[in-house]
């Protein structure tokens, strides 16, 4: 109940006029005929692919590496993993104002060294956002990856090098296609993890980049006026965003699994 009585009201209030009562479809009409709700729409969905996408190819790569180490070298990373996993928020978005923030130390460094990429860097912007999104999204998904590698057994190999397979080959044939409903799975998660983050780009450039869940967050705590139901509106297209791409992970999830 805790969960369905706040769903049931954001639903209810999505489909009231501004102010008053009564069923309409007002809102999301203004929200999609207006540049300033759809490119936060916009933005999120692109950060969350590319931070989702980049994020999983280095975790494929971390977890393969973690898998192959000594159990006191992989019980080591794995307690790394878990407090990066969970090193979020205003704490992450202070971390990389201390590294690459305008006078942060990495872009002293850079001043003082002559590097270009690093004196320069402008961490307020959207290769900043995309750069802290990606470092959240790295140790998750290689926490959710590194278990799976278990399903590639040493026989499988061996069976392979008695084929005169190439290791490119036993990767193609063999390994990912059992490592895929995993990484499937993952993607999923790492994009409805992207799509909802909130603290850290708000903790790093305000109101002053587009993204949904800060567009939300106004609606709800205007300092001037509260649009609860645009709010609404907008919660309820993340929500059937975030739906979409559970079902259709799911969806294909089941497939794999049948086919293998």
């Amino acid at each position: 109940m805790f969960e369905l009585l706040p769903l049931f009201n954001i639903v209810q209030n999505s489909f009231k006029p501004v102010g008053g009562e009564g069923f309409t479809f007002a809102n999301f009409k203004e929200i999609f005929a207006s540049d300033y709700y759809t490119l936060s729409i916009r933005n999120s969905l692109i950060i969350a692919v590319i931070s989702s996408l980049v994020g999983l190819a280095i975790a494929v790569l971390s977890a393969y590496a973690i898998h192959q180490s000594s159990s006191k070298i992989r019980n080591g990373f794995v307690n790394v993993l878990n407090m990066t996993a969970n090193f979020q928020g205003i704490q992450l978005a202070f971390a990389f104002i201390i590294l690459l923030g305008n006078s942060g130390i990495l872009v002293r460094l850079g001043q003082q060294t002559g590097l270009d990429f690093l004196a320069n860097y402008n961490l307020y912007s959207s290769s900043g956002i995309m750069l802290t999104f990606v470092y959240f999204q790295i140790p998750l998904a290689t926490l959710l990856l590194y278990p799976s590698f278990d399903a590639i057994k040493t026989e499988y190999k061996e069976a392979a090098q008695l084929l005169h397979a190439s290791t490119f080959q036993f990767w193609l044939r063999v390994g990912l296609p059992l490592l895929l409903p995993s990484i499937l799975g993952t993607f999923a998660v790492m994009f409805s993890n992207a799509l909802a983050a909130y603290a850290t780009p708000y903790a790093l450039m305000g109101t002053n980049f587009s993204l949904l869940p800060i567009r939300i967050s106004s609606m709800f705590t205007g300092d001037v006026v509260q649009q609860v139901e645009l709010g609404s509106a907008l919660s309820l297209i993340l929500l059937v965003l975030m739906g979409v791409t559970t079902i259709l992970s799911t969806r294909l999830l089941a497939k794999l699994r049948k086919d293998l």
